[in-house]
């Protein structure tokens, strides 16, 4: 890869990545620290994205982790050591974090979130800043900033698009732990999955995507549904047609639209 030596990628220390059946595996590696965040991680996961956003044996990515718990938000170490930091320093920290949920949500390939325990605080943000997410029902989530003084201001910015302000105004201002199954009511989940079948199910979602989705389409509705909503309505919709005009030259559009009216099966993968 051109954007990473191999031999770096493989020197990260709370990060594991590879690639299997078109599907890239980026794992959180830090189960005695219950996968928290601390700088360090969150250079390794956007290094770890930037590989897999240009890994061609990669179409569809899985974030995980080992462990029990998903990600338990910031490193307790960690948050110790920002209460010496002055405003400078904590903007460039911020900032750093920003700059991975960002990543992430503009990412060209797809990410899913397969959450096999409990995601609080910046845990829960970076699953709501992938693009689906499924869980077994023993995981809690969260954004519980406020029970410590803190405030969930990154993700505010994913979750009002994701929920709405009204379910963001009660998840954010309460700090209420949440049920698996009270996150699907909420839409931060696309799934409730028992823990036996969470790998398979997700496997198969991902294999799915592989194999039934062009990549090309895939990625240029992320960057519209990424676009759109801080645009007006006439410009939304001005630009709305220009990538639908685009999209009708594109080569997947062609072969697929070839596919339908042959009333052949199209298998994307190839």
């Amino acid at each position: 890869m051109d954007n990473m030596p191999t031999q770096e990628l493989e020197a990260l220390r709370f990060i594991r990545y590879e690639a299997a059946d078109a599907i890239g595996y980026i794992t959180l590696n830090r189960p005695e620290k219950r996968n928290a965040l601390s700088a360090d991680m969150v250079s390794e996961l956007k290094m770890a994205f930037e590989f897999a956003e240009e890994d061609t044996a990669c179409k569809v990515i899985v974030l995980r982790a080992e462990g029990t718990a998903f990600c338990a938000g910031a490193d307790l170490a960690y948050i110790q050591e920002l209460q010496s930091f002055g405003y400078t320093d904590n903007l460039a920290d911020s900032t750093h974090l920003m700059q991975l949920f960002h990543q992430i949500y503009t990412l060209k390939k797809v990410v899913i979130a397969q959450v096999q325990g409990h995601a609080l605080a910046g845990g829960c943000g970076l699953a709501t800043v992938c693009d689906f997410a499924f869980t077994v029902p023993e995981a809690r989530f969260g954004y519980t900033e406020v029970k410590i003084g803190f405030l969930p201001a990154i993700v505010s910015v994913f979750l009002l698009r994701k929920v709405g302000e009204a379910r963001t105004k009660e998840l954010l201002l309460t700090g209420d732990v949440l049920t698996a199954q009270r996150a699907l009511e909420l839409g931060l989940v696309n799934g409730v999955v028992a823990a036996a079948e969470l790998v398979r199910h997700v496997h198969g979602f991902a294999r799915r995507l592989c194999i039934e989705n062009s990549a090309q389409s895939m990625e240029a509705t992320k960057e519209m549904l990424a676009r759109i909503p801080e645009m007006p309505l006439e410009d939304s919709l001005r630009y709305a047609a220009h990538i639908n005009a685009e999209a009708r030259g594109s080569l997947d559009c062609r072969r697929g639209i070839a596919a339908f009216l042959a009333k052949e099966k199209i298998t994307w993968e190839n």
